[in-house]
């Protein structure tokens, strides 16, 4: 039995005086596929996929054209491609929670990915959802990192919203004139 797990739908600005069509399955397989990521000409989509008993990092051309590249060896989970240049983001998974990348480069129709290596040898937090986010330029990432020391795992559980930033930071650090 087959089943539909990565999905395309059209951006709803495209339709604006049509009737919007419905989405439609792109990755149709027994396996779990899911965790999708645009690279950013949107040519390519990099997703998550349980098919070799373990999760790793595929990508394929968009639309499909039958070609499939698999970028992790060790596993590999939520991926995302560098908003600018040529590298892919993604996690392994289980307790190993570093930011692995591959560089990658396009020849013709194929998909040709360096080796994964880690992108920072400090693990990022361990949660069942993406907790990255690649910054345009490629070169810094957000992350949530898990607490270092006692004292930060009691308050582990907290989570603190600053709002005015600037304002803030004018405060703290006012500037000299």
């Amino acid at each position: 039995m087959t089943h539909t797990l990565l999905w395309v739908h059209p951006h709803a600005s495209a339709f604006i005086h049509a009737k919007r069509p419905p989405p439609s399955g792109f990755v149709q397989t027994p396996f779990s596929e899911r965790q999708a990521s645009f690279s950013p000409d949107g040519h390519w989509l990099a997703y998550s996929s349980n098919e070799s008993g373990t999760d790793q990092i595929y990508v394929r051309a968009f639309p499909d054209k039958g070609g499939k590249w698999q970028i992790s060896n060790t596993g590999g989970l939520y991926p995302k491609f560098s908003p600018s240049g040529r590298e892919l983001f993604f996690r392994p998974p289980g307790d190993n929670q570093l930011v692995m990348v591959a560089s990658y480069s396009v020849q013709g129709d194929s998909f040709v990915a360096d080796k994964p290596r880690v992108w920072y040898p400090k693990p990022i937090a361990q949660l069942l959802t993406i907790n990255y986010d690649v910054a345009l330029d490629g070169k810094r990432i957000a992350a949530l990192m898990p607490s270092e020391g006692a004292a930060q795992h009691q308050a582990s559980g907290h989570v603190i919203f600053l709002e005015n930033f600037f304002d803030e930071l004018r405060r703290r650090v006012p500037v000299s004139k």
